[in-house]
C-alpha cells in the first residue's frame, strides 16, 4: 500500500492537518501551503514540506516524513536533507522543524543514539498513529490517517463510521473530499476490489462519489454514456496540465475506458510524474 501517497493527498486537501498533530502549532498554521522541493548539488527531492506564507518576516519551515517501513538510516537522511535545504534557503526561514509519522514505535529505526540531540529537543516531533487514541474520538482528518493503519477486518466498519460522521458534521461541499479520501484509502487496503466494489462495501451511493459530481459539473446528467465521455474528457485535460500533451493513442485509450476504470484513473493520476507512468497504467488496465 502506497501510504506516503495517501498521506500527501491528505495534506494537499488539508494543509493544517499536520499541525493538528503538534502540541504547539504555529499561530499562522492556516496560512501554510504543502509542497515538495528540490535541492541541487547534490540533487534530491523532499516530498513533504510545509512552507510559511511569504512575508517580510522569515517563518518556520516544517519537513514531514511518513514512514511505514523500518529504515535504519531514516534520521541520517531526513536531518541531512532538512539541514541542507534550510542552509540553501536561510534567508527565507528563521527556523526548521521536522515531523516523522509512524504507524507505531516498532517502525522507528533501531539506533537513534547519534541523533539524541534532535530527538530529545522540541525541533523534531515523532507521531505514532497507534497512540493517538480511539479513531472514533479523533478529528476527522486525523482519523483518516489512523484508518490507513487498521487491520483489514477492522477497516470497513471504521470507514463506514467515519463516513457517517462526515455526513453529520461536515458541510456537503467539504464532505465530498473526505468521502473520496475514505474511498481511496479503502481501495489501497483492498487492492483486489474494484472501486465499485469498495463503494458498495462502504454503502456509498453514486450521488456521493466524485465521479457523479464531476459528471454533474459537466452538465451531463441526462445519460450515462454522455457522462462517461465527459469524465474521460475532464481526465484528459487534467493529465495534459500535469504531464504535457497526450498522444492520440493515449486519448483514444482513455476515451474507451469504462466509468469505474475512469474513476480509478482520476485517483491514480495524482501519482503520475511522466507520460510513461500513464502509458504503463493504461497498458495494465487494457491488457
Amino acid at each position: 500500500m502506497r501510504r506516503d501517497s495517501i498521506f500527501y493527498k491528505l495534506f494537499q486537501q488539508s494543509p493544517t492537518l499536520l499541525f493538528e498533530l503538534l502540541t504547539n502549532p504555529p499561530t499562522n498554521a492556516d496560512a501554510y501551503r504543502f509542497d515538495s522541493v528540490a535541492v541541487k548539488e547534490p540533487k534530491f527531492e523532499i516530498d513533504g514540506v510545509f512552507l510559511p506564507p511569504e512575508s517580510d518576516t522569515p517563518g518556520v519551515v516544517y519537513f514531514c516524513e511518513v514512514q511505514f517501513q523500518k529504515d535504519e538510516q531514516l534520521y541520517e537522511r531526513v536531518f541531512a536533507e532538512s539541514s541542507l535545504y534550510f542552509y540553501r534557503n536561510r534567508a527565507r526561514f528563521n527556523d526548521w522543524q521536522a515531523v516523522i509519522i509512524y504507524p507505531s514505535r516498532n517502525t522507528e529505526q533501531s539506533n537513534i543514539y547519534p541523533h539524541r540531540g534532535f530527538l530529545n529537543s522540541n525541533q523534531v516531533h515523532r507521531v505514532y498513529l497507534d497512540e493517538l487514541g480511539n479513531i472514533r474520538q479523533l478529528p476527522l482528518w486525523v482519523a483518516l490517517m489512523v484508518l490507513t493503519t487498521l487491520e483489514q477486518n477492522q477497516a470497513p466498519e471504521e470507514a463506514k463510521y467515519l463516513l457517517t460522521r462526515t455526513r453529520q458534521e461536515v458541510p456537503l461541499a467539504a464532505s465530498r473530499a473526505i468521502i473520496e479520501m475514505v474511498t481511496t484509502i479503502m481501495m489501497y487496503r483492498f487492492e483486489q476490489l474494484s472501486r465499485t466494489e469498495v463503494e458498495s462495501m462502504l454503502g456509498i451511493t453514486l450521488q456521493q462519489t466524485r465521479v457523479y459530481q464531476e459528471i454533474k459539473a459537466e452538465g451531463r446528467e441526462e445519460g450515462l454514456e454522455e457522462g462517461r465521455e465527459a469524465m474521460a474528457n475532464a481526465i484528459s485535460r487534467q493529465l495534459t496540465k500535469r504531464l504535457g500533451e497526450l498522444s492520440e493513442e493515449m486519448r483514444s485509450s482513455i476515451s474507451g475506458l469504462s466509468l469505474p476504470v475512469l474513476a480509478d484513473l482520476s485517483d491514480a493520476l495524482l501519482d503520475f510524474t511522466t507520460l510513461a507512468d500513464l502509458q504503463s497504467w493504461l497498458q495494465g488496465r487494457i491488457n
